[in-house]
């Protein structure tokens, strides 16, 4: 038994039948007016269409998301209050930073700073992966206050990208629970996996989730975590060597899509 069931929905007046995996993931979709089947994962096929035969109607066609078209791609001149591509590392704090800045003596450092710093380290390592291919957006809002730190889109996929302040403190990472130093464990990989299914299925396509810690003293794992890659901040140029996913059109399909402040609203 693969455990995939079918959830029906509607999205922009059509209906979608949605594969899930039992902890509410989503392998793939069937849209029955195109007559296509979407995959997120290859490797689950087989197992998807056999969850799907009782709902198809006619030939499919089965694949990845098909990209934007060029009409969808008009959206690229947005107003500047709907463009996203301008958001600094760690956008949402600095405002609110600004907003409210917290009182001017306090006993323990106000933790938004330590997220901030966070979020600037990282934001500034992937920065520089802009010149080879690659592009990436910083504090993209979610509807009910959510957001994803960073999502970085180049030849090697979708990435979303989460930072955590982790300055000379041991990490023990157990899926899908994170303790830093002496404070209580926390689900954080359970949290960046729910903001990647959010992601790819805004963007319809497959978005993976990355930790970055930047600077700990020590990372240690019960057991490796679960399609999670969780790397230092000095070790995120190493995603620029990966590639074969996307042609640089893509890349620039999905970026254009991803910059819009609209794409995500609809979530």
């Amino acid at each position: 038994m693969s455990g995939l069931r079918v959830v029906p929905t509607w999205r922009h007046g059509r209906e979608r039948l949605y594969v899930c995996r039992p902890d509410g993931r989503n392998v793939a979709w069937y849209d029955r007016e195109a007559g296509r089947v979407n995959l997120l994962s290859e490797d689950r096929r087989d197992d998807v269409l056999e969850t799907l035969r009782p709902f198809l109607t006619g030939p499919v066609t089965v694949g990845p998301p098909s990209v934007p078209t060029p009409a969808e791609l008009a959206r690229l001149s947005l107003h500047p209050d709907d463009d996203l591509a301008p958001n600094r590392p760690g956008e949402a704090l600095l405002i609110a930073l600004d907003r409210d800045p917290g009182p001017a003596h306090r006993l323990r450092p106000d933790p938004r700073r330590r997220a901030l710093a966070a979020e600037q380290t990282v934001g500034d390592a992937l920065d520089r992966l802009d010149g080879v291919g690659w592009h990436v957006l910083h504090s993209v809002p979610l509807p009910g206050g959510d957001r994803l730190h960073h999502l970085l889109i180049g030849p090697g996929g979708l990435f979303c990208v989460h930072a955590l302040h982790a300055r000379r403190q041991r990490v023990l990472i157990a899926d899908p629970m994170v303790t830093l130093g002496r404070r209580d464990p926390r689900p954080l990989l359970r949290v960046l996996r729910t903001a990647a299914d959010r992601a790819s299925y805004a963007l319809t396509a497959e978005v993976r989730p990355v930790l970055a810690l930047t600077d700990p003293a020590d990372v240690r794992f019960t057991a490796p975590p679960r399609e999670v890659r969780v790397l230092r901040d000095h070790d995120l140029q190493d995603l620029s060597r990966l590639g074969g996913v996307l042609k640089p059109t893509d890349v620039e399909a999905l970026h254009a899509m991803a910059r819009d402040r609209n794409t995500w609203a609809r979530l």
